[in-house]
């Protein structure tokens, strides 16, 4: 049996089927459905934001978040992230500029963010790593300060608060993702959430479809939609995420009760209410991490060296920024495997073989 990293949890199939039948009904499949809507509302309350937009993955949202706020020029990024916060930026022709990342938190160092800004600058897009939340505080006063629009990458940060609010409710948008592997998933999907009020909104929807509008086309947009078969998936999973958060954590915390003691974990603030997307250790070496992953695949059990390697060195960038913390730590970094269905008889088992090798 295999063990993977992540696995998506699933609703009883007569829930499904439920909404399913539905669709038959209506043969209303996708163009701004019942069930996207409702989706789409229900996601807004969930995460105690004023407004959502459903889109087809968290790609499109970091494209369609770049193009809403007319971004152009460099973009202040982090190297520690997954490959499409970069390739967004580059395929909306802008220019990322990397800074490199807090060693504690792995999230960007805002105190570092000054030093790279120049007349070209527009704006910073932040990854919320792990579900960890950047400093909004400082980003938010050096944003104001230069002029600068702020998108965070929130793909982990499905539920996160900070302070006792939304960590979505920080920045001009806010990007999700709903990949399956995520925590809450539609199989595939995204989501976009904004802070610069209704229009701001009405202009990613309409970016989201063709900008097409009651039989108008009022400006450039692309085919951003999700469907009515996806919606289904997301509002049948909302009902359990608090379930499924609340299995992660136990799991987090057996694997915690043995590790902590052998390796650095990423730093989370008393001020964060988490939502264990993710479990990462950092070992001493790389070479202990490569001894473990061996082990553990001879066990089919996967773990997953996320995010490796550091985005600064991708082979298709123009410009090479230096990031010490992010380039080190990337090499280090081993996610263990975390989904709510994980048996913890299965976690001790990988605490053993992790344990095992470094004796």
């Amino acid at each position: 049996m295999i063990i993977p990293v992540t696995q998506p949890f699933l609703p009883p199939m007569e829930e499904y089927n439920n909404r399913i039948a539905k669709l038959w009904g209506s043969k209303w499949l996708t163009n701004n459905g019942v069930f996207v809507r409702e989706l789409e509302d229900e996601l807004a309350s969930y995460l105690e934001v004023t407004s959502l937009s459903f889109v087809g993955n968290g790609t499109l949202a970091l494209q369609l978040a770049l193009k809403a706020l007319d971004i152009k020029g460099e973009v202040i990024t982090t190297p520690f992230s997954f490959v499409a916060t970069t390739t967004a930026i580059i395929w909306e022709n802008c220019e990322p500029v990397f800074v490199d990342i807090d060693s504690e938190t792995l999230c960007i160092d805002a105190d570092k963010i000054e030093e790279v800004i120049t007349k070209k600058t527009t704006a910073i897009l932040a990854t919320h790593v792990y579900g960890i939340p950047c400093n909004v505080e400082r980003i938010e006063e050096i944003a104001k300060k230069h002029g600068l629009k702020v998108i965070y990458d929130a793909a982990h940060a499905f539920g996160v608060k900070y302070k006792g609010k939304s960590i979505l409710e920080y920045g001009d948008i806010s990007t999700l993702s709903f990949h399956a592997t995520k925590l809450f998933h539609t199989v595939e999907g995204g989501g976009i959430v904004t802070n610069l009020g209704p229009e701001m909104d009405k202009q990613i929807k309409l970016l989201r479809s063709f900008g097409f509008e009651d039989e108008c086309y009022k400006m450039v947009g692309i085919n951003a939609k999700n469907s009515e078969f996806h919606a289904a998936m997301g509002l049948c999973n909302l009902k359990y995420i608090d379930q499924i958060m609340e299995k992660r954590k136990v799991i987090a915390d057996t694997y915690d009760a043995r590790l902590l003691k052998h390796f650095v974990r990423p730093s989370i603030s008393k001020s964060v209410d988490y939502n264990y997307a993710y479990y990462p250790i950092i070992f001493e070496t790389e070479q202990e991490l490569v001894a473990v992953k061996e082990a553990l695949d001879k066990k089919n059990i996967q773990a997953r060296r996320y995010f490796y390697p550091t985005l600064n060195e991708l082979p298709y960038l123009q410009s090479y920024y230096p990031c010490f913390n992010s380039e080190d730590i990337s090499n280090r970094v081993l996610c263990l495997p975390l989904y709510s269905d994980l048996n913890i008889k299965d976690v001790e088992r990988i605490i053993d073989l992790v344990l095992g090798e470094l004796k």
